[in-house]
């Protein structure tokens, strides 16, 4: 018997938003571009100047422009709640039609699918709660994180 595992994903957006945070926080004040995170991700540039301008309007980094601009942590690791950010982040976390306003789903009114579903939902976003960027960027990795990601 053949058993398939499946996996719950992310949006790529929202996942890029985090690598974004990480990358900034293994040296909080050093000014970046979005060309560095890129790089040492091997993602899509484009992709990350969305992502980048979200993470400046929500108030997680500031950037400067000019010559000798970039981008760097707007707020301390530890006050940037991982949950927060996945929830200001991702823009979708209807897991199933019903979920949706616009749902056409039958059997809705008496399945327990969609109570079920709500409930894992909500545990995976406490969990989430649970964690600041500090959590996730550990000060005695950072100098192998700084070269993992090639930070020069």
């Amino acid at each position: 018997m053949n058993v398939r595992v499946q996996t719950m994903h992310i949006t790529r957006y929202s996942d890029y938003a985090l690598r974004v945070l990480i990358f900034l926080s293994a040296d909080p004040g050093r000014l970046t571009t979005i060309q560095e995170i890129a790089d040492s991700y091997d993602i899509s540039k484009s992709h990350l100047m969305k992502v980048v301008h979200q993470l400046n309007r929500l108030g997680y980094i500031e950037t400067i422009r000019g010559k000798n601009g970039g981008l760097r942590l707007q707020r301390d690791p530890a006050d940037i709640n991982i949950g927060v950010v996945f929830r200001e982040t991702e823009q979708d976390m209807n897991l199933v039609e019903c979920f949706a306003a616009n749902n056409e789903c039958r059997i809705t009114p008496i399945c327990g699918l969609k109570g079920i579903l709500a409930e894992a939902r909500a545990a995976f976003l406490k969990t989430l709660d649970q964690y600041t960027l500090r959590d996730l960027v550990d000060e005695g990795d950072t100098p192998q994180l700084v070269r993992m990601l090639k930070i020069s």
